[in-house]
């Protein structure tokens, strides 16, 4: 991780020259829940300015990133990472929390995160994650691995998406995964095995063969729709 790390900075800082503001690295790299073959690196690279010249010297740099497995950084101007928070709570509140400068100033350490629309940020993030895993899963019910898979792959999301249900409820903020399933179940009366196996199955504690797919998808989207519930209950 290191590695690539290093080689990221080192090509956008010959890309980008002076015009590079800052590399940071968010995410559950950042606060020390990598796990490779599921997490991701996400990087948000800060421009003085985005024009299309900029873009024309990112573009072997993004292909070269997302070849390694990874999504392509997230390029913003120092304007825009100022101005976007009261659109982005969500992002910006996790990446101000966790995060580690690789390169630059440390362009998010102060910035003032707006909960205008959190609420319902959050409720539009879940409700459209629920419908997007339905319908891959339609796609690949009968496929048990690829199945497994998809699921696995979402666990991520919504942990994230629970940390920020937590806190619109009130309470503190977790961060490793299995603390914020926990807390979730507690607070909202959902079952959170379906998140543990899932958890498990990511840390190598469960066997694909010992878990029936299709059940386990039905289990995981029911205590799904009830978080989504859970927050439309929640005061506006």
């Amino acid at each position: 991780m290191e590695r690539v790390l290093n080689q990221l900075i080192e090509k956008l800082k010959k890309a980008h020259g002076d015009i590079l503001v800052s590399t940071v690295l968010y995410g559950s790299a950042a606060a020390g829940d990598y796990q490779g073959g599921f997490s991701d690196l996400n990087i948000l690279c800060v421009l003085r300015q985005v024009t299309p010249s900029e873009l024309q010297h990112s573009e072997p740099i993004f292909r070269w990133w997302r070849e390694l497995g990874n999504p392509s950084p997230l390029l913003m101007s120092t304007e825009e990472v100022r101005t976007s928070t009261d659109s982005f709570p969500i992002e910006f509140y996790d990446i101000r929390a966790r995060h580690r400068i690789l390169y630059g100033e440390d362009v998010v350490a102060d910035l003032e995160i707006h909960f205008d629309h959190h609420r319902a940020q959050v409720e539009h993030e879940l409700r459209a994650k629920v419908l997007r895993l339905r319908q891959k899963a339609a796609g690949v019910l009968s496929d048990k691995a690829l199945l497994l898979q998809l699921m696995a792959d979402s666990i991520s999301t919504f942990c994230t998406l629970f940390r920020h249900v937590l806190l619109l409820a009130g309470e503190e903020p977790r961060w490793q995964k299995r603390d914020v399933v926990a807390s979730a179940a507690g607070r909202f009366g959902f079952d959170p095995d379906p998140f543990y196996t899932l958890l498990d199955l990511r840390d190598d504690k469960r066997r694909a063969r010992h878990i029936n797919a299709v059940h386990l998808l039905d289990t995981y989207l029911r205590q799904l729709v009830m978080v989504v519930e859970a927050v439309d209950s929640l005061e506006r």
